[in-house]
């Protein structure tokens, strides 16, 4: 959620709800101001109110990369939207063009984006399994058309498409 905090909007990342054995009950939040960027970690009591602002989550499609940043477009009205790096975060690990992706607007500009649950990406490099490696569950690192080095089964070829767990980076099944 995003709210409204010291005049300046506000992306919630975290909230922890904390009641300490001898003090009042308050909330621990981790709030990244809109304007600038920057993060910072907030303690509420239990008293006071904040104003909520909206927040609209827009589908998108991940278009390219310009330089440092990532260009997406609106599929049915064809706006683009260019985002840094900052906001993209690591997700630019699964980026491949024409991905869907949500992409949260507050007040017109965007805060974050949100990935698929999973995602299929191709193997660019993987060198091969040594042979009577198998007796258990073995892995070797291969690396993907994003650039990123994931843990993968022997039997994965260089070129093979495989489907990934944007959640958590791992290996899923071959797509």
């Amino acid at each position: 959620m995003a709210i409204l905090y010291n005049n300046d909007i506000c992306v919630v990342l975290d909230a922890q709800h904390r009641t300490p054995g001898n003090l009042r009950a308050f909330v621990q939040a981790t709030l990244r101001s809109v304007r600038t960027g920057k993060s910072s970690d907030v303690r509420f009591s239990s008293t006071e109110k904040v104003d909520v602002v909206p927040m609209v989550v827009t589908k998108m499609e991940y278009s390219y990369k310009d330089g440092e940043d990532y260009v997406f477009s609106n599929p049915e009205t064809y706006e683009t939207v260019t985002l840094s790096s900052e906001i993209v975060g690591d997700a630019k690990n699964f980026l491949v063009e024409n991905m869907p992706v949500a992409v949260t607007f507050v007040e017109e500009k965007a805060v974050s984006i949100e990935l698929p649950a999973s995602a299929v990406l191709t193997v660019k490099d993987a060198p091969e399994g040594i042979r009577g490696d198998s007796a258990n569950n073995v892995q070797k690192p291969v690396t993907l058309e994003t650039g990123i080095t994931i843990q993968v089964p022997l039997f994965i070829k260089t070129g093979e498409k495989i489907k990934i767990d944007t959640r958590t980076g791992k290996y899923m099944e071959r797509a």
